[in-house]
């Protein structure tokens, strides 16, 4: 109920005698206070939203939905999907990523609100665990802003203060910024909290030693966005292999958003079931039929709802596959992914099979043997293709999809030991051939599903071309977008972004700084 409590005039002149014998100072100082509307609450519920909206708009939002095209997780077959698929004004328009521009940086401005607030001569000063939760979360929303759309407003954007047209800042100062948040967070997560976080925790119920994996982790993810600007190449690869050994030790660990229900929809599923937009991606099942890989069965249906189960090249099946950048704009009538269904898979914001990846890379590019390197990929194909399976059993299980008649489930679940196998049979002759080149195409092939994944994926293509290593064959030959168009509400108002953003053309043109371009 609302209650502003409010005394007219006339009000008061009947009761005042009463007023000033019956109530105390405190009392006649709420009056004409709006107490539905606080303008301050503690940082642990900001805590909650920031979170929220990093899993849901940041992480596994429109940015996920679009790149997943860029990378042919998806193939976009209607509208604006349509649109990206084929390169037509979507990519470049500053009105496609509007929306995550503004949340990303409503995100950044709260997490900095937590730890000023927890920061000493705060309000909540001593909460240091909290603070350290807000700087793992600004470090990771802020790799995001300058991932995705470059050098970027940080310094005059995201606090306080006010600044009309904030300047736009380089890349490379806006990661040694990410980093110091991560190695702050690091500190503050082995101290104390005055008042715990508790519940409002949404990620790890306020559990410091998990958080302080989460961190762990991020360093090593971020250490090799950097690796083409790195000036220690080895040193740095072990510092991966080495923040890898700090991090999750299973995926009971991994940082996975798993609030999602009947009406709190995963964000890949809400925009599926809304708009029926994606059509599954022919190029990606080439890829598992060459591998002769047990997810082939497992995570495609048809028009029907009906479980494809084995796809073979030039079956039926395989021709309602969507054909890289040469489809149709159609709907109800290419297979889909059964993780368009996923309504209630969490988002993960870094995922164990990730990590796993990550080291197994690394050891790759130090040179370790196939032999060596083989029980850590082995462990992360598990992993991965474990995670399939929660993104399938998401789907077969979605409330608002069963309540339609559901999907008719055709094949049996992949058990740890097929895993195993199918790595012991088909991924390590890949490995022992060409190291690098199984493990990243391993990687992409894990980071398909409703998790949220694919923005990952869309880094490491863009670090791989930057490298100069074309690993990952895509089937699409229109231009790839190489960066995202900053959003309108700062291209038609700010003149920085405006002169940087132009006509948008520069994101087929201009790699992100850490992938080899100037900005």
């Amino acid at each position: 109920m609302k209650v502003i409590t409010e005394f007219k005039k006339y009000t008061w002149l009947l009761v005042a005698p009463i007023i000033l014998a019956g109530c105390s100072k405190d009392t006649l100082d709420d009056i004409n206070k709006d107490v539905n509307h606080p303008t301050d609450v503690q940082a642990k519920f900001i805590l909650t939203d920031v979170i929220t909206r990093t899993a849901f708009s940041n992480s596994g939002g429109d940015v996920n939905t679009y790149v997943s095209t860029y990378v042919e997780h998806e193939v976009g077959v209607h509208n604006q999907m349509y649109y990206s698929e084929m390169r037509i004004t979507q990519p470049t328009a500053a009105s496609t990523f509007n929306n995550p521009w503004g949340s990303l940086y409503t995100t950044l401005k709260n997490a900095k609100l937590i730890i000023s607030k927890c920061s000493d001569n705060g309000a909540e000063a001593g909460n240091y665990v909290t603070k350290g939760m807000a700087e793992v979360m600004a470090a990771y929303n802020l790799a995001l802003i300058t991932d995705l759309y470059g050098d970027a407003p940080w310094t005059q954007a995201g606090d306080y203060k006010t600044y009309i047209n904030p300047k736009i800042d380089k890349q490379e100062a806006i990661y040694t910024d990410v980093i110091k948040y991560l190695d702050d967070a690091i500190v503050d997560l082995q101290k104390k909290d005055l008042s715990a976080a508790g519940a409002q925790d949404l990620l790890y119920g306020g559990v410091a030693s998990k958080w302080l994996k989460f961190a762990y982790g991020l360093k090593a993810r971020y250490t090799m966005h950097l690796l083409k600007r790195s000036a220690a190449t080895s040193a740095d690869l072990q510092k991966v292999i080495d923040n890898v050994n700090l991090s999750f030790a299973s995926a009971a660990d991994q940082a996975a958003f798993s609030k999602y229900d009947a009406t709190n929809l995963n964000p890949t599923f809400d925009f599926q079931w809304s708009r029926d937009g994606l059509g599954a991606s022919r190029s990606l099942v080439d890829k598992l039929i060459a591998r002769n890989d047990p997810r082939l069965r497992r995570e495609f249906v048809d028009k029907d709802w009906n479980q494809l189960g084995a796809v073979t090249t030039g079956s039926n099946a395989y021709n309602l596959m969507a054909p890289n950048g040469a489809n149709d704009q159609i709907q109800y009538f290419y297979n889909t992914s059964i993780f368009m269904f996923s309504q209630t898979a969490p988002t993960l914001l870094l995922s164990y099979h990730e990590l796993l990846f990550l080291k197994a890379e690394a050891m790759a590019r130090l040179g370790n043997s196939a032999a060596t390197i083989s029980p850590v990929l082995k462990s992360a194909v598990v992993a991965a293709i474990a995670n399939t399976e929660v993104n399938v059993n998401a789907a077969l299980n979605s409330p608002t999809v069963n309540s339609y008649g559901g999907l008719t489930e055709t094949t049996s679940a992949i058990t740890a030991t097929e895993a195993g196998t199918y790595f012991d049979t088909n991924v390590l002759p890949r490995l022992t051939a060409n190291p690098l080149s199984e493990i990243m195409n391993q990687k992409y092939l894990a980071f398909f599903g409703a998790s949220g994944e694919s923005t990952e994926a869309y880094n490491d293509i863009r670090r791989l071309k930057g490298l100069g290593e074309n690993l990952i064959e895509f089937k699409n030959t229109k231009a790839f977008p190489l960066r995202l168009p900053y959003g309108s509400d700062d291209t038609t108002t700010n003149p920085n972004i405006q002169s940087a953003y132009g006509d948008g053309q520069y994101v087929y043109s201009v790699p992100v700084w850490w992938a080899g371009g100037t900005r």
